[in-house]
């Protein structure tokens, strides 16, 4: 199923970003018994060349705070609200979010059914949760909108550049992860029996 969605997504023509793109970038990772799947606003320059998610000095900085809290990038799921790189890496407009998410994202979710969404920047924070700043809301457990899913938001790992305070919150925020998935399984488990 999920080389389905890929497909579809690699030949997408609905919305303008993709007569701008090299390659769309579906997503990688983990598409059995998925915990959590990492959802980014859009693939930039190096992804968009390499037709793979967070591939560049983001993806790198991602892939060692990931580390540092007991991840590794193959147990997880890593994806973007929009799979075109947008021109200039913009920030998506509401009906490119609009038409990627309904047609593409949501089905990405549905298939793997993630116990736990980690947004990666504003764009997804809003995406999922209505909410604008990341500041307030960054490490707070929400459900997603639409699925129910649970949702911790935090910081765009390329916004660590620009930001460099902002790591300390992005690891600490990452280094949660585990404990919310145990809480989960816990969860559910109570719920079942």
């Amino acid at each position: 199923m999920m080389r389905r969605a890929d497909s579809d997504i690699q030949k997408c023509e609905l919305c303008r970003l993709s007569k701008s793109r090299t390659n769309a970038v579906p997503g990688s990772g983990n598409v059995v018994d998925v915990e959590i799947v990492f959802v980014g606003e859009g693939p930039g320059r190096n992804e968009d060349l390499a037709g793979k998610p967070f591939v560049g000095s983001g993806g790198r900085l991602l892939d060692q705070l990931m580390q540092s809290a007991g991840l590794k990038r193959e147990s997880v799921y890593i994806t973007n609200i929009v799979k075109c790189r947008p021109p200039k890496n913009r920030k998506p407009v509401r009906d490119e979010v609009e038409i990627c998410t309904s047609n593409y994202l949501e089905r990405q979710l549905d298939i793997l059914k993630p116990k736990l969404i980690c947004t990666l920047g504003a764009t997804a924070l809003e995406y999922f949760t209505g909410e604008t700043k990341m500041g307030e809301n960054h490490g707070k457990l929400f459900h997603a909108r639409k699925s129910g899913i649970p949702v911790l938001p935090t910081y765009h790992p390329a916004s660590i550049f620009r930001n460099p305070p902002y790591r300390k919150l992005l690891e600490n925020d990452l280094r949660m992860l585990p404990n919310i998935i145990e809480s989960l399984g816990k969860t559910s488990k109570t719920i079942s029996a």
